[in-house]
């Protein structure tokens, strides 16, 4: 059905997002980790890696989102409202750590 092809076009798209982000993060984690020992290089790289995993997570609570609203039983809302509530809370962590390793990363004059 067409729900279910729009449900699947986000999910994979979230998931690609996601999968794009972790293989250009581990590319430049072993180059940097190559050329520089230091912790502080890997900061930009884990602030990009988690702006790439908040995207993705949108894209897989839109598709949450998509599914419920072709069949919305109850039992579903309630299925949706805890991915929600989860996805939420991991997005919320996830900013916080960027907006914390970003400030972090102007103390310190490291380059992005």
């Amino acid at each position: 059905m067409v729900d279910d092809a729009l449900v699947s076009v986000v999910e994979t798209a979230g998931a690609v997002v996601i999968f794009v982000g972790a293989v250009w993060a581990a590319l430049r984690f072993t180059a940097e980790g190559l050329r520089r020992r230091s912790a502080a290089a890997f900061t930009p790289i884990r602030l990009s890696l988690g702006r790439f995993l908040t995207l993705g997570l949108e894209f897989q609570l839109a598709a949450d989102i998509l599914r419920t609203a072709f069949s919305p039983t109850f039992m579903q809302i309630g299925q949706l409202a805890a991915i929600a509530t989860i996805r939420t809370a991991l997005n919320w962590v996830l900013r916080r750590e960027i907006r914390e390793e970003q400030r972090e990363v102007g103390e310190q004059g490291v380059p992005p």
